[in-house]
């Protein structure tokens, strides 16, 4: 089992619209049978407006069919329009699962 952390650093106040597009998308993604992410931002530390999406994925595999699958939905890409819009910087982290 892997956890995969998608980390976003947003633009100075649009955290909360980048929340809003990722929450769509989960819906989107739970009507066609692919976990949605689980959608966190910072509650303080560094840096500000830090949205993180945490995925699980039984192997990295498995991981990136789901985000191709989910990348080639036209419905998600109409509700991600503008995404670079609010977003500074960002990486992808994946962690094996021990225990």
């Amino acid at each position: 089992m892997y956890i995969v952390r998608d980390i976003l650093n947003c633009k100075p106040g649009k955290v909360r619209a980048l929340v809003d597009k990722f929450k769509k998308v989960s819906a989107v993604m739970q009507r066609s049978g692919v976990a949605p992410p689980r959608i966190l931002t910072d509650a303080g530390g560094g840096p500000f407006w830090t949205l993180v999406l945490e995925f699980e994925a039984e192997t990295i595999d498995g991981y990136a069919a789901m985000e191709n699958k989910v990348m080639g939905d036209a419905e998600i890409g109409a509700i991600m329009a503008g995404y670079h819009d609010l977003v500074e910087s960002g990486r992808r982290e994946f962690y094996k699962v021990e225990g």
